[in-house]
Formats: structure tokens, sequence, C-alpha cells
């Protein structure tokens, strides 16, 4: 699919927004894993429990977060669309799974399980509209 000039700038835009999502949530869980996951009631008291949230949270979103940077910035064609609709489904997931734990768990606040839902469904969206706009 090829897109005009303003429509390609726009995609790119999402899909960086949304790159620049994954870097700051992998980057924090790199830095200060015990930080991160504090507002969802987990305390990391062991080191294996860091190493867990450092690898998940932050490898694997400095990884995609490079993965849609690199994107962004021109990745073209069958690779661009399923680099971009990969990351759509992990988001997907994610919110998903956020959906199920509150069908099994009950009602929650809206942070942080109702806001990271709506952000996840966002970036989904976004990234979806991106390649298929």
């Amino acid at each position: 699919m090829r897109f005009g000039g303003s429509l390609l700038v726009m995609s790119a835009l999402w899909i960086g927004v949304v790159a620049l999502f994954f870097l700051g949530m992998g980057f924090f869980g790199l830095i200060a894993p015990a930080a991160l996951i504090r507002p969802f009631g987990i305390e990391l008291t062991a080191p294996e429990a860091r190493a867990e949230v450092r690898a998940v949270y932050g490898g694997f979103g400095v990884g995609f977060g490079i993965l849609l940077g690199w994107v962004a910035l021109g990745a073209s064609g069958d690779l661009r669309r399923g680099i971009v609709l990969a990351a759509a489904v992990a988001l997907a997931g994610m919110a998903l799974g956020r959906l199920v734990a509150r069908a099994v768990e009950g009602p929650s606040a809206f942070y942080p399980a109702w806001f990271y839902f709506w952000v996840e469904v966002l970036g989904a969206g976004l990234l979806v509209a991106s390649v298929l706009g």
C-alpha cells in the first residue's frame, strides 16, 4: 500500500509516538524496575524478580521501541507492515489481558489498570491505522 506524502508523515508520526511509549517504559523498566511495577501493588524483593521486570518490561520495551523507531524513520513495504502489526497485536494482547483480569478479579480503580488499558488500545489502534490507512 502506498501512502501520499501527508499520510506517510502522519503514519510515521503515530508509529514514532508508540515507539517513544515503548522506549520510555523500557528504559524505566531497565533503570527502576521496582518503581515501574509498584503502582500495581507488586513489591520486587528478590533480585530474580527485578531481573524479570527488567527483561519483560525493560528489554522488550526497548527492543520494540527501537524497531518501531526504525520503521517510523523509513522502513517500507511488507516488513514495515509486519513489524507494525506485530506491535499492534502485542498491545492489543496486553489490553485483552487487562479485560480478562477485570472479569476475573472484579472492578478496579482507573489507575493503573484502566489507564494502561486505554494506552494500549490507543497505541494498537494508531499502529493499525498507520498501516491500513
